[in-house]
């Protein structure tokens, strides 16, 4: 067993590094040392291993001896199938808000909470809370929606959708701020009751928040 100080840096240099990914700081196709990372966090090369090694574990890494780690790239199969599954899951979940007997008031209040700490975040170029808040906007709509298989789903989803929404987002003020408008539009649907206008409006959303990542060009 490693020891605890040692344990604790590989922890730390694991979250730097995942923070790093899911945030937008290491693009994907993006080719990382040890030795730089250990630099940056003022560590031995021992825990830097152990998080490339737990990275790649995860799928968020891929390791060529002697060389680094690269940051693997979103796939374009990979975007498609993340938007689709997105889509089906919240809007699912609002057909579902009458079963589950949510508090459309409470819920509403929760996401103005996360739309104005969108707004915020958006104001101080805070790019890594902002779509922190973006995924918890979502995830919150899911959870209310009571059915702890598609919550169970979502959630497998959720650090991919950030990565992808730092991506798109990133020195982009005019998606950003688009976001915060469609995010408040997806909210007065709910507080309406109109699952249908829901579910439409949310496919326009994801796909245009994230229509560059889509576009052949960027492939």
């Amino acid at each position: 067993m490693a020891p605890k100080n040692a344990q604790s840096s590989a922890d730390t240099a694991y979250a730097h590094l995942k923070e790093a990914i899911l945030d937008g700081e290491l693009l994907g196709g993006t080719m990382v040392s040890e030795g730089s990372i250990a630099d940056r966090l003022s560590m031995s090369r021992t825990p830097i291993r152990e998080a490339f090694l737990r990275l790649q574990a995860e799928g968020w890494m891929r390791l060529y001896p002697k060389r680094g780690a690269l940051v693997v790239e979103v796939h374009p199969h990979e975007l498609e199938d993340i938007l689709e599954a997105r889509v089906v899951v919240e809007s699912a979940a609002v057909r579902r808000f009458e079963r589950s007997e949510v508090s459309l008031a409470q819920l509403r209040s929760d996401l103005l909470e996360q739309i104005a700490l969108q707004r915020s975040t958006h104001a101080t170029g805070d790019l890594g809370a902002f779509t922190a808040a973006d995924a918890a906007f979502h995830w919150l709509i899911v959870k209310a929606g009571g059915n702890a298989l598609l919550a169970d789903f979502f959630a497998t989803l959720r650090e991919r959708q950030q990565r992808m929404t730092a991506r798109s987002l990133w020195r982009r003020d005019d998606i950003a701020a688009t976001v915060i408008a469609e995010h408040e539009r997806l909210t007065d649907l709910i507080a309406m009751g109109d699952a249908d206008a829901f579910a439409a409006a949310l496919d326009t959303h994801v796909r245009g928040t994230h229509r560059q990542l889509l576009s052949p060009q960027s492939r």
